[in-house]
This record gives C-alpha cells, sequence and structure tokens, in this order.
C-alpha cells in the first residue's frame, strides 16, 4: 500500500503517516518489507515439518545446528522447542523426490542430528505471515 492509501486509512495527512511509519523502521517495529510469491509458480509447493532430535543438547550442538540450517534455502522456517524433540523445521521442495534429497543429503547431516520426523503438507488452509494486531 502506498503512503497515500495507508494516510487515508488511518485518517492522517501523509507527511503524518510517513514519519510515523519512519520512526517504526528506525524503532525495528517494522524490520523490511517483502514480495508474497507464489510458491506453485515457483515450483516449491510442497510444504513439509520436520521434527528433529539431535544426539545430544548442549550448547555446542544448538548453536553449530542453528548456525547450519541458517544456510539452507529449503528451510522457511525452523524454531527450537520445547517438548519430545528440538527443532521444528518448515520447508519447502518442488516434490517428493526433491524432499527425499533435502532429507538424506542436507537435513539428516547437519550437526547432532539423531533422528528426524517428516509431517507432509496435504492442504494449505491458514498461510499469513501478518501479525495478529
Amino acid at each position: 500500500m502506498t503512503n497515500i492509501e495507508l494516510s487515508r486509512a488511518i485518517h492522517l495527512s501523509a507527511t503524518a503517516t510517513l514519519e510515523r511509519v519512519r520512526r517504526l523502521e528506525q524503532g525495528g517495529v517494522i524490520r523490511g518489507y517483502m514480495a508474497r510469491l507464489d510458491p506453485e509458480t515457483l515450483q516449491l509447493g510442497l510444504v513439509v515439518f520436520v521434527q528433529v532430535t539431535l544426539d545430544r543438547t548442549s550448547p555446542d550442538i544448538f548453536d553449530a545446528f542453528s548456525q547450519a540450517v541458517r544456510s539452507i534455502p529449503q528451510v522457511c522456517e525452523c524454531y527450537m522447542v520445547a517438548g519430545g524433540f528440538d527443532y521444528l523445521v518448515k520447508a519447502r521442495v518442488r516434490d517428493m523426490n526433491a524432499y527425499r534429497t533435502f532429507l538424506g543429503r542436507t537435513l539428516a547431516r547437519l550437526p547432532g542430528v539423531r533422528q528426524t520426523h517428516t509431517y507432509t503438507v496435504m492442504e494449505e488452509i491458514k498461510a499469513d505471515p501478518e501479525l495478529p494486531l
């Protein structure tokens, strides 16, 4: 949305709106802007969630895994979690063959990985990057 459209929506002048947006950017509330790309068009239609269990839970293994997973382009999101496993990874790949390659050659070879469990998405019901404000 343009600054003018935003200013009309919030009933402020364009100048005041732009000033507020800049303050939000400088304060780190707005971290950036992005285009919403169509994964199907880009041949990244298969979404998988992978539970990752590490062979041991020590700071050096957590750090090594975290650093390594950040460099994998197929990984969209990765969270350290509490519970029966250590990390939950969301990845996008072309198809099941691409996933098998990703799992065997990439994810399973990350530092400390002992075990993985995969959940393949059959239908995407809601995928909204907006925060519930």
